[in-house]
Order: C-alpha cells, then structure tokens, then sequence
C-alpha cells in the first residue's frame, strides 16, 4: 500500500515522514513542489504543486495524506483541486489535517477547513479528518523576541491553549494512516494540558532564569507589533486575531483524542519550552 504525503518537506511533513518510516512503512512517496529538496528525506519524492496537482504524481497511490496548505486565502481552492486529482488517479483514502472544531471555530482559518471537510466528504473517497488544535511551536517561535527584549507579547488574555507539539500531531497521522479503522473518522486533536501565555512565559522565566513577564496586548496593537516586526499587515491582523480568537477560547480543549491515538501523553510545555531553548 503507497502511502503518498504532500508538503513533505515542510515543518509537520518532514517529522510525520520520519514517523511513517518508525512504524515500517516501506512504500512512502513523498509529494513536494522541488524534488531535490527532499533527498534527505530517504523517500522517493516527486513533483506535485497545490496550484495545479497533477494526477499522473499520485499514479500507484492508495492512502493520500494531505497536510493543509499555508497560503491563507488559496487552500480551498488548492485543496480541491488535490482531491480531484486524486479521484482522477484512483487514489482510495485520504487523511486531511483540519482545525480544531473547525465547523463551529471563530478563527479566520475554519472557512477553507470546512469547505475542504465538505468536498472530501463529496468525493466518495474514504475519508479520515484530523482535526489539529495549536502546534505548541506557533508560540515557541517568539521566544528568541522574548527574551532579546525581556517580555512575551501577545494578545489572548487568559484564554487557555490546549496546544501539542508537531512531533504530536505527526504521530496520530502515523497511527491513522498506517492503521486500520479510521475511515469516516473525524478527530479533535489536542494537547492534554492547557496553559496560558502567562504560563508559557512563567516557564520561559524559570527555564532561562531571566524575569519573562507576559504583556498583554489588545489585537489591535499586537498587529502593528508584529508589521514591526516584519509581517505584512495582512498576515499581522491575521496572526493577532489567532490570539484574540483564543482569548475566548477557541484553542482550548478538555478531549484526551489525541494522546489516546499516540499512546502516551502528549508533550508538555515544559519539554517544549526546553527544545525551544536548545
């Protein structure tokens, strides 16, 4: 059975190849826009481009794991040109990785999840959607800002975070695409402890032995914290509207689904935080 992944040479593709590779999953393709940048990987790869999927790439495919695309705007529209093209090449299953609660999440993101939920559940194919709270390493990428200049910034007040590390996620999509039982599954996925950025920056402090105090901010003006940094407005009113989204709750949840299908607890902050700083 080929099991074929695209995005495999981003951030959860890459660590999910790994995984797939642990549990002796020997016929896995990789699906990446430039081959050679997947060579490492120790998987045949061929070129295969959200934009315009070309069927004859998924030729042999049985399981298509199709990691969500990062072009805000454009993944609905890629996404179902992917199914389509999978439909067209005889793939028989596929594994989507969604949003948390995406069909009742306040977040910008939840539109094009639940279009694409929606088309895979129209293709006929055999469908397993994976439901992915926070990557606890969406936060872990300011802690370089925090502790250059002494605060955690951000915008989600006391929401509480019931993230997961990558590593996390990747594993139940192992578990899912090389086990049996899943089709016509839908799994909310996520951490088993739920913080606060007040929290993330208690243990930054305790971790580097530095005082990290968390600053909380209104959306307003953590996007233009963020156009300083570099982010393009858009992107900025985008990612500090995750944060205001999860000041009322919506990266929050009590399911244990996740550690369940990973047999073990997922990572804590703490372990996180420790890989974050090296």
């Amino acid at each position: 059975m080929m099991i074929a992944v695209t995005g495999a040479t981003g951030q959860l593709g890459r660590i999910l190849v790994a995984k797939l590779k642990e549990k002796g999953a020997g016929d896995l393709l990789a699906l990446v826009r430039s081959p050679q940048k997947a060579a490492d990987l120790g998987v045949p790869a061929r070129a295969f481009d959200y934009d315009s999927p070309d069927a004859a790439a998924l030729a042999g495919v049985e399981t298509l794991m199709l990691i969500s695309g990062s072009e805000l705007g454009q993944r609905e529209r890629q996404h179902k040109a992917v199914i389509a093209a999978a439909k067209e090449a005889g793939v028989k299953r596929i594994v989507y990785t969604s949003l948390l609660r995406a069909d009742s999440s306040p977040l910008s993101l939840a539109p094009e999840h639940v279009a694409t939920e929606a088309a895979l559940k129209d293709s006929g194919l055999a469908v397993t959607i994976l439901r992915n709270g926070w990557y606890t390493e969406n936060y872990l990428a300011s802690v370089p800002a925090a502790l250059e200049h002494g605060a955690f910034v951000g915008a989600a007040g006391e929401g509480r975070i019931s993230s997961a590390s990558r590593a996390d996620y990747a594993e139940a999509a192992a578990v899912v695409l090389t086990g049996a039982g899943h089709e016509g599954r839908t799994y909310e996925l996520s951490g088993d402890a739920a913080y606060t950025l007040a929290d993330l920056a208690a243990e930054l402090s305790a971790q580097t032995g530095k005082t990290i105090p968390y600053v909380n901010m209104t959306v307003e003006e953590y996007a233009k914290v963020l156009e300083g940094a570099g982010f393009p407005a858009p992107v900025a009113a985008a990612y500090a509207g995750f944060d205001g989204a999860a000041a009322a709750g919506a990266l929050h949840d009590e399911g244990k689904t996740l550690s369940e299908l990973i047999s073990r607890p997922t990572t804590t902050l703490a372990q996180s935080v420790r890989l974050a700083l090296g």
